[in-house]
């Protein structure tokens, strides 16, 4: 059967070296090399803050946080998951693994939910931020390891900046989805009241849509421990390097430990962020009640006294 590759081959490939290879690496290489270095500066902090506290008082102020925003069963399960990693002498990854993941969600944040917001505000910049997070969802993250270490070297910042891009698309598309949810009769009887565009996001949009919004930051979360073990191979350490070294040396015991330790470290991170998004205290206020606000308040501003959810 004849195909349209018989009359055309578009050397697709050869594009992307040349793009790549001849023309961001030479010209930009040291603009992507500073950009690692907020990245390697929070990342350093928070490696040494990690491992130099005892583990016993880590736990306890992990289990004390489980238990006051998950509740006691969680809390438990902490104790029990962290001492098991302690005796399995995965304390140290753990913890380098942890600070990799606070350093990527931490910047996820700062990046996501401002572009979230102003997605939310701008059909325009939705148009162009959308596809841009299919592919960044989409693509392998194989892919994109080989122009990262390209730009960036290898090691740690670089795994990084791979987690980031590949775990930022929920929190902007959740930021986005909450605030555009927010009921238009809240938003109409803001701005009759005169409130400002800082105003409405301050005190309508933000507070009604923080559970949407924290339900972003989970996935966003979970998708960071899932690029753990894929950053490894570009030179980041933590439980991902204990799995990969595993796998490369044909060591089950070994690998089978560091995913183990990845596993329990996920659950504890999952259940508190799910409780802090469950429990964030922001539901629908009835328009009836957003005036009395207003009223009471003596002021053109819808502030972020809202019911909390029972």
């Amino acid at each position: 059967m004849p195909s349209p590759s018989d009359l055309l081959m578009i050397p697709f490939d050869d594009w992307v070296n040349v793009l790549v290879r001849e023309w961001i690496v030479p010209n930009f290489r040291p603009f992507f090399r500073a950009m690692q270095v907020p990245v390697s500066s929070v990342l350093a902090w928070l490696d040494t803050f990690f491992n130099a506290v005892p583990m016993l008082a880590f736990t306890a102020v992990l289990a004390f946080i489980a238990w006051r925003t998950a509740g006691r069963g969680v809390a438990i399960f902490t104790v029990i998951a962290l001492v098991f990693i302690d005796m399995i002498g995965l304390w140290p990854e753990t913890m380098t693994t942890l600070s990799m993941i606070i350093t990527s969600v931490l910047f996820c944040v700062v990046l996501g939910i401002p572009l979230g917001i102003l997605a939310a505000r701008s059909d325009k910049v939705l148009a162009v931020v959308r596809p841009v997070l299919d592919i960044m969802q989409t693509i392998p993250s194989f892919v994109y390891l080989v122009p990262i270490v390209m730009l960036f070297g290898v090691g740690m910042a670089p795994g990084i900046i791979a987690t980031i891009i590949f775990a930022l698309p929920p929190i902007v598309r959740l930021t986005n989805l909450g605030i555009r949810n927010v009921r238009a009769d809240l938003i109409e009887a803001a701005e009759a009241f005169g409130s400002t565009s800082w105003q409405m996001l301050k005190d309508v949009q933000f507070p009604l849509a923080l559970r949407t919004i924290m339900a972003g930051l989970n996935q966003t979360l979970m998708l960071a421990l899932s690029m753990v073990v894929i950053t490894s191979m570009i030179g980041a350490g933590g439980l991902g390097l204990t799995v990969y070294t595993g796998l490369g040396r044909l060591d089950v015991g070994g690998a089978t430990a560091g995913g183990v330790g990845i596993v329990l470290l996920a659950i504890i991170l999952d259940r508190i962020t799910q409780a802090l998004g469950e429990n964030s205290g922001f539901r629908t206020v009835s328009l009836r009640h957003t005036l009395l606000t207003f009223f009471r308040r003596g002021r053109p501003v819808v502030t972020g006294e809202t019911r909390k959810a029972n």
